[in-house]
């Protein structure tokens, strides 16, 4: 290793930047012809012909974010890097205004048709199918008074406006199907079957085999438009009960509880609400806090009668607050155990949703037009989409290379499983994971990583 005294310094007037790695994703972008995506889903014109064309000023926002920019005045880090600029063939980058002004063109109508066909391009390239569907929402706390931004459930900043907006996650891939921006006053129920229906329809004939939500989505129109899909073949579904009294002295009354781990029991019921037709079949799970002091689930404390002598013929009750309690709704007719275990993969959402939030800053790009908001954000979370859609075409050309020599045609995108996304000390981006693809008779895991210079940061309907 050379001493520092035999390094040689010297100066330059030459432009340079230290972002130079993204002319690679783009040059791979362009592989993917995602620009000439973007010129046919009919994206809003600018008013003058001396402005941005909406083709540079989405691929300046893209640019910006991986050079760092986690809010729109960020972006100006693009307009004050000329060798940026040339690499990207621009005269001159816009100035972050101008990306708010051309978001603020955007519609409900404009963001439905845009997206949609954004979406449908992705997904119908994939070569995998079968996917599990997981749906969530989240809270975006807003510090002004932004269209839509309403007081609502807040748990981290109560009181404060805010967004709530709805998301569906491929699990197979973790990767976004589908974002809605919704004002921060609504329920999680609020326009899913909608949201459900738009999501479905962007995934260009692929086959959803399982569909998983939290308590939030719990209620007996989703189950019936679940079951009743396509035209009575059904949707598997695997949904979080939400703790009524009724299902809480089901739990208190249940008295075969079988143990599948130390200090986790299953049962199985079925319960029937008031208003539903039939009754449905629930698993429920008890685990011991004292065996495993990380146990996911809820307390049982107390329980709402009009008789309370009834509570004294379950003799559970003196137990009652000793274990932690989740329930499943479900019309699947696999063993208990196995239903409790295909739903646990679903808080690997709540990591998805922490990314989009803190590591993309979708939460942080806000115009106070609603929809303006909400077209960049799904633009970003399409960015994050095609980020891994370019990471994808890394792995063919590196690995795919012999297999193409030898005359076997590669698949166009491979199917990617535990991807993960981080920066390095160097500001690098990271990316691992194991990937099989359909090329292989045999199903064969392959595993890799590589580093892409750039950079990240910490970071439906209603009347508008």
């Amino acid at each position: 290793m050379a001493n520092i005294k035999d390094l040689e310094i010297q100066f330059t007037d030459e432009q340079i930047t230290a972002f130079g790695g993204i002319s690679l994703l783009y040059k791979m972008l362009d592989n993917c012809h995602f620009k000439d995506e973007l010129s046919m889903v009919s994206l809003p014109k600018q008013g003058s012909n001396r402005g941005y064309s909406p083709i540079q000023l989405i691929y300046g926002l893209f640019t910006g974010v991986w050079c760092g920019a986690s809010c729109f005045n960020h972006l100006d880090i693009v307009r004050y890097d000329p060798t940026i600029c040339n690499l990207m063939g621009w005269h001159h980058a816009p100035d972050h205004r101008a990306y708010q002004r051309y978001f603020e063109k955007f519609s409900q109508a404009t963001n439905q048709h845009v997206f949609g066909a954004l979406n449908e391009w992705f997904f119908s390239n994939l070569c995998f199918d079968n996917f599990t569907l997981d749906f969530d929402s989240t809270v975006i706390t807003r510090c002004g008074e932004q269209e839509g931004s309403a007081k609502g459930y807040n748990p981290k900043r109560p009181g404060r406006n805010s967004h709530h907006p709805l998301l569906a996650f491929v699990a197979d891939l973790r990767m976004i199907a589908n974002y809605w921006l919704r004002p921060g006053n609504t329920a999680a129920l609020t326009n899913f079957i909608s949201f459900l229906e738009d999501t479905l329809s962007r995934l260009k004939g692929k086959k959803v085999g399982l569909i998983r939500a939290d308590s939030g989505f719990f209620g007996g129109e989703i189950f019936d438009y679940l079951e009743n899909y396509n035209d009575g073949k059904g949707l598997n579904y695997i949904v979080a009960c939400r703790f009524n009294n009724k299902i809480k002295m089901k739990l208190v009354s249940q008295g075969k509880w079988v143990e599948v781990a130390k200090g986790i029991c299953i049962a199985e019921t079925t319960y029937q609400a008031d208003d539903w037709e039939k009754s449905r079949r629930i698993v429920m799970v008890r685990q011991d806090p004292e065996v495993r002091p990380k146990a996911a689930g809820k307390k049982v404390s107390n329980i709402r009668s009009k008789s309370p002598e009834q509570l004294e013929l379950f003799p559970e009750m003196a137990e009652l607050g000793k274990y932690r309690y989740s329930c499943f709704i479900t019309n699947m007719t696999l063993p208990a155990k196995a239903i409790y275990d295909m739903y646990r993969g679903r808080a690997d959402s709540e990591n998805r949703i922490k990314e989009v939030k803190y590591d993309f800053s979708v939460d942080k790009y806000v115009s106070h037009d609603f929809w303006a908001t909400e077209a960049c954000n799904i633009m970003l979370c399409i960015r994050v989409c095609v980020l891994l859609y370019v990471c994808s075409a890394v792995y063919e050309t590196r690995t795919y290379g012999a297999m193409r020599g030898a005359g076997e045609k590669s698949p166009h995108l491979l199917y990617f499983q535990n991807l993960t996304l981080r920066t390095d000390e160097n500001n690098a981006f990271r990316i691992r994971g194991s990937w099989q693809s359909d090329a292989r008779p045999r199903r064969q895991q392959h595993h890799a990583h590589t580093h892409l210079t750039g950079s990240t940061h910490h970071p439906r309907l209603w009347p508008p």
